[in-house]
């Protein structure tokens, strides 16, 4: 018989990336307290979530974290290993390492994932010099990453929130490259379907090139804005932060074909998490996304068969 799929569920405030990283507004204590509301099991930070990285701060965080009984077993990095100059890239790669730190300091369970990027796409960079210089510093941090615990999941990703330029491996045959010159357990995927849709992508088609590798996934329905295109998305990539005319959606209701990819994940014998990545309209679109979620699971699970 069939394993059932072994997923668990966490989640990731869009909503609220300003107010915790720009203005403020909200502090990372607070969103751990709503957070608790929303029947799920973790929680994936971002590094711009954190006030301090001094211990007494981050041992807080992971106190809070006890008491409403959630895990921090994703960080949602962003290091940027297309830099133009080497002393650059240097200074990522060791930005990066603490970032393992951070993620391996709060202790979840395995298998605990830090998110990878390749890198922005800049206009002067070519291919394989783009590939050459990722593929260095991924193998400068894996070492530090397997002695810590944790794995490095590239994202299959659209842009980072404040970046100027979109990624440099938004592109699957970009991406394949990359991902298949690393070869370690310690190394893998984090799979968002609706990246692939941004990439102009079939988001089956990107699953099945790289399911054997995927160790934690990004979970979020997309759509553009009314009356907008993928050709008007692609006029504003290159401007700080997200395409104005893109819209999270609550999970299910989108063109996401959760079953299919479940199904699929199911037959390579995935455990990791799945992270949600909505809450534009408020934290109840979440908890029905988590609802969504586990029952989608269920129904791609094997039922037990009864006993004669």
């Amino acid at each position: 018989m069939a394993q059932a799929l072994q997923a668990h569920i966490a989640a990731f405030p869009k909503c609220y990336m300003d107010e915790l990283c720009v203005t403020h507004s909200l502090s990372l204590f607070e969103w751990i307290e709503m957070a608790a509301t929303l029947g799920v099991e973790g929680l994936e930070f971002y590094p711009g979530f954190f006030a301090s990285f001094e211990q007494g701060y981050l041992e807080e965080v992971r106190r809070s974290l006890q008491r409403h009984h959630l895990q921090m077993p994703m960080l949602c990095a962003s290091p940027d290993f297309t830099r133009p100059s080497a002393a650059e890239r240097r200074a990522e790669v060791e930005q990066y390492k603490r970032l393992i730190d951070l993620t391996a300091f709060f202790e979840a369970p395995a298998p605990r994932t830090c998110r990878v990027l390749s890198g922005q796409r800049r206009p002067e960079l070519t291919e394989d010099d783009g590939v050459a210089m990722v593929v260095e510093c991924f193998e400068q941090v894996l070492p530090y990453a397997t002695e810590r615990g944790v794995i490095l999941a590239m994202e299959n990703h659209y842009k980072d929130n404040y970046w100027t330029h979109p990624e440099f491996a938004q592109h699957l045959p970009v991406f394949k490259r990359i991902v298949d010159a690393i070869a370690s357990p310690w190394f893998g995927v984090n799979y968002d379907p609706s990246n692939a849709l941004l990439a102009g992508e079939d988001p089956l088609t990107v699953l099945a090139a790289v399911k054997d590798r995927i160790v934690s996934m990004h979970a979020s329905d997309r759509s553009l804005a009314p009356g907008s295109t993928i050709e008007d998305l692609r006029r504003q990539e290159n401007s700080v932060g997200y395409a104005t005319i893109l819209r999270h959606g609550e999970i299910g209701t989108g063109l996401n074909d959760y079953p299919t990819i479940f199904r699929t994940l199911q037959s390579v014998g995935f455990r990791g998490w799945i992270s949600i990545e909505d809450g534009m309209n408020g934290l109840d679109e979440i908890r029905r996304s988590a609802a969504f979620l586990r029952a989608t699971i269920a129904t791609v699970s094997p039922k037990q068969e009864r006993g004669l």
